[in-house]
Parts: structure tokens; C-alpha cells; sequence
């Protein structure tokens, strides 16, 4: 049982790392194989059109045919039972590292058909994990689930299952007063990393347990 986390940060020790390592805990909690794998440690970039995974016969059908630093990483997605992708919320949507490598990965995938249909070899199980610094009334307000709404679908259709955590109002710096950043009380940021945090680690942690025992189980 293999069981891959992605992180969307450029950070290595913060809030989506954070909770991705807590994922892949609870994963080997329950025996499972492990890796992190920090995007911004690659070099690449998204997809750049080329639609060789889309040509009838071509030797690239279903696959990315890009030749960089993500071609080894795609073939470990498609070797893993589960995966975890985590991401801040940067301008209401994810990371821009980590919306080049969904498009190198899902795109290739999608067969166009109507309704789309996958080429992904198999079912595995699949989770995102969000971190974002409004709290949960403002990213009703400002939109941010339709687009988490959206990549849930497509890992839906590509994967054949996917899990959503939100971790809200998350505590972005280590002192807000080097900072400029009026809109927010450093003390209820504080408050509510001590108190609610922990809880958002524990959801990562039962995710991880969940798809490992899950995915030894083989449902599909």
C-alpha cells in the first residue's frame, strides 16, 4: 500500500505541510508506504498544449509527454493507491505550482467523450487538503469553493473518488508585527491555531488512516 501527499507550498514546516505529514501518518499508522513530495522543489511547468496524450496511436496516449523534472512523479501517481494533494489558498484558488502539475497530471487522463471518461489505469483514493488564511464565512463570500467544488469533480472522474479538508482562518505568520496586516487580530489568530488546529491535524491524520485501510481493502 503506497500512499503519496503532494505539497502545494513553497513552505516546508507550515500549515499544509503541516497536515499533509499528519495525512501520511495516520496512513503509516495503519502500515502503508509513504512519500512527500514538495512541488516547489521541481522544475516544470503546466501544460503546454501540446496534445500528444490525445493523438490516435501516438506513442504518448493517456500520458503526459513532457520530459522534465514531473515525468518520474506522474509515473508514481500512477503506481500509488491513494494521493493527497494540499495547497494554501493563494487569490481565492490553489498554488500556481500546484495548478501546473494538476494540469500535467489530470489533463492526459481525460478521455473526450461525453460525459469525459478516465484513462487513470485504476481506482484509487484521493484527498485535498485547502489551508487559507480567511475564516469560513469569507470564502463563502468570496467564491472559493467553486473552485474546489470543480477539482473535486475532476478527480472524481480521473481517480473514481476524492475527500475535501478545509483548514480555515490559519495563522500565516510567525510575527504579525513585522507585518503589515491590519485586518487581522494577531491574538484570535493565535487562539484559534492553539485551539482549532489540532483538530484540522486530527482530520488529516483519520484521512490518512481511512485510505490506507481503505485502499488495502480494495473496494473498487
Amino acid at each position: 500500500m503506497k500512499i503519496i501527499a503532494f505539497n502545494g507550498s513553497p513552505r516546508k514546516e507550515w500549515n499544509t505541510a503541516t497536515l499533509l505529514k499528519k495525512a501520511l501518518e495516520g496512513a503509516a499508522s495503519k502500515g502503508a508506504e509513504t512519500e512527500l513530495i514538495h512541488l516547489y522543489d521541481l522544475n516544470y511547468k503546466g501544460c503546454v498544449s501540446c496534445f500528444a496524450c490525445k493523438e490516435k496511436g501516438g506513442k504518448s496516449y493517456g500520458a503526459c509527454a513532457v520530459n522534465d523534472a514531473l515525468k518520474p512523479v506522474l509515473k508514481k501517481v500512477a503506481e500509488a493507491d491513494a494521493v493527497i494533494f494540499g495547497s494554501p489558498v493563494y487569490l481565492g484558488t490553489v498554488t500556481g505550482e500546484m495548478q501546473s502539475f494538476m494540469e500535467r497530471l489530470v489533463f492526459p487522463y481525460i478521455k473526450y467523450t461525453q460525459p469525459p471518461e478516465s484513462l487513470f489505469p485504476k481506482k484509487i483514493f484521493t484527498g485535498f487538503i485547502y489551508t487559507m488564511g480567511v475564516t469560513e464565512e469569507l470564502m463563502n463570500e468570496f467564491g472559493y469553493g467553486q473552485r474546489f467544488t470543480s477539482i473535486d469533480r475532476l478527480l472524481k472522474i480521473i481517480f473514481g473518488s476524492s475527500e475535501t479538508l478545509l483548514s480555515f482562518d490559519t495563522y500565516q505568520f510567525e510575527d504579525y508585527s513585522k507585518v503589515v496586516a491590519p485586518r487581522f487580530d494577531p491574538v484570535a489568530k493565535l487562539k484559534r491555531r492553539n485551539e482549532m488546529f489540532p483538530e484540522d491535524c486530527r482530520k488529516a491524520f483519520e484521512m490518512g488512516a481511512r485510505f490506507a485501510v481503505s485502499g488495502a481493502r480494495c473496494p473498487y
